[in-house]
């Protein structure tokens, strides 16, 4: 799991990253929760979706958001911290160009990133977004959503509301040429705290009818 350092919009960001097999090994980005809320590359979920994608052979990487770690810059209310995850998927790619697969996975804060990064990366053909924040965030920018993906909310989640989760996944699954998938974990709080085994079960269950294996 080398520590790497690569460049960012504001100075260098640091993460963790697993180099593909094979030259045209898919690549992974990873996505942490909120940085003013305790959120790093180091949370549990996020290490649990970057072994998840190693072990299947992606070039996985996670990286800390600017004014995270020893990532330079300081929070950016979003705008920053998305330019911040291009460069990282423009620095997996400089290793990995001909990957033949891109997805990001990210939890809460990071989920909202990710499917904006979406909308500005089509090589991205697959997502994971775990408790996005359906009630703090616009999520409008998804007209049309251009990738297929799952969206894993907690039951008895206490920050983002599970009725404002549901009411995205609906709005997106009146789109045609893709397929949102919907898990909702029995108990689980916005942390998935008791819930990490359910939660990695339906990660790993999406990841298996995707890839085929």
């Amino acid at each position: 799991m080398p520590e790497v350092i690569f460049p960012g919009p504001e100075g260098r960001l640091e993460g963790r990253f697993h180099p593909g097999l094979r030259p045209r090994a898919p690549v992974a980005l990873i996505l942490h929760s909120h940085p003013q809320a305790g959120g790093t590359m180091n949370n549990k979920i996020v290490q649990l979706l970057y072994q998840t994608f190693v072990r299947r052979g992606f070039a996985t990487l996670r990286f800390n958001f600017r004014g995270v770690g020893k990532s330079q810059g300081v929070f950016d209310n979003g705008i920053g911290e998305l330019s911040d995850a291009a460069s990282a998927l423009d620095w997996v790619q400089q290793i990995h160009p001909e990957a033949e697969q891109t997805w990001v996975a990210g939890v809460s804060f990071g989920a909202w990133i990710g499917m904006q990064l979406l909308m500005r990366r089509p090589e991205i053909k697959g997502f994971i977004s775990i408790a996005p924040p359906a009630n703090m965030y616009d999520f409008g920018f998804l007209a049309p959503c251009p990738s297929s993906g799952i969206i894993i909310q907690g039951e008895a989640d206490e920050v983002v509301t599970p009725p404002s989760v549901q009411k995205l996944v609906d709005k997106l699954r009146t789109q045609r040429h893709i397929t949102i998938h919907h898990d909702t974990i029995p108990g689980a709080n916005h942390f998935f705290a008791n819930e990490l085994d359910l939660l990695m079960k339906s990660v790993d269950g999406y990841l298996d009818m995707r890839l085929g294996r």
